[in-house]
């Protein structure tokens, strides 16, 4: 029979696949957005990556894990939560990774260079509207194309998987704190694993 802890890991590692995969794809629409869809400052700088890349997928992550904490029965203790809560992360995060790696290679090569392109002319144009001097526009111009550099190098790839293991803890540890739920206590004349709806 399956244990509970089993049956966290397998779900866990589900929902993770379908949260890389929304990831995956709202970062490629934020791509063409940025590249294609707008040429307003704030839109490519702050409106859109924040919307796209946080909002969404913190809504996302927010419902994966009450469905989740659902498909387990309902019920799990601070520990079960961290496990289960970091592993979707864990697997959305090499998902969307992998993802973006081939879309990178395979469709988009250009992509670094056209983000670049894109940010560094949205921020020039800006700053001209406002009345900066050359100097500091080229200076802001250059600090913001350094940004962009190739990511995709073995030395790299291993430290971003680093440090997103300790970030995918941490952001676990948080999450379950809000997501943990104990089974109640048993009551006198009631079976706690009959008669109690576990999603109330």
């Amino acid at each position: 029979m399956e244990t509970l802890e089993q049956k966290i890991r397998k779900n866990a590692v589900t929902n993770g696949l379908i949260f890389g995969v929304i990831f995956l794809v709202l970062g490629i629409f934020l791509f063409y957005f940025v590249t294609s869809m707008t040429n307003n400052f704030w839109m490519i700088t702050i409106v859109g990556p924040i919307g796209i890349t946080f909002l969404i997928p913190l809504a996302i992550s927010i419902w994966l894990c009450f469905d989740l904490r659902k498909k387990i029965g309902g019920f799990w203790n601070f520990r079960q939560a961290t496990t289960g809560i970091f592993i979707m992360f864990f697997v959305s995060y090499l998902l969307s990774t992998i993802g973006s790696l081939g879309f990178g290679t395979f469709i988009e090569p250009d992509q670094m260079s056209k983000m670049k392109t894109v940010y560094a002319s949205a921020t020039s144009d800006y700053m001209k509207k406002q009345g900066v001097d050359q100097e500091k526009i080229d200076k802001q111009t250059a600090d913001m194309e350094s940004k962009f550099e190739d990511n995709r190098t073995p030395g790299k790839l291993a430290k971003g998987l680093g440090i997103a293991i300790i970030i995918d803890f941490v952001i676990a540890l948080i999450y379950a704190a809000f997501f943990k739920k104990e089974k109640p206590l048993a009551v006198e004349g009631l079976d706690p694993d009959e008669g109690l709806d576990p999603t109330v």
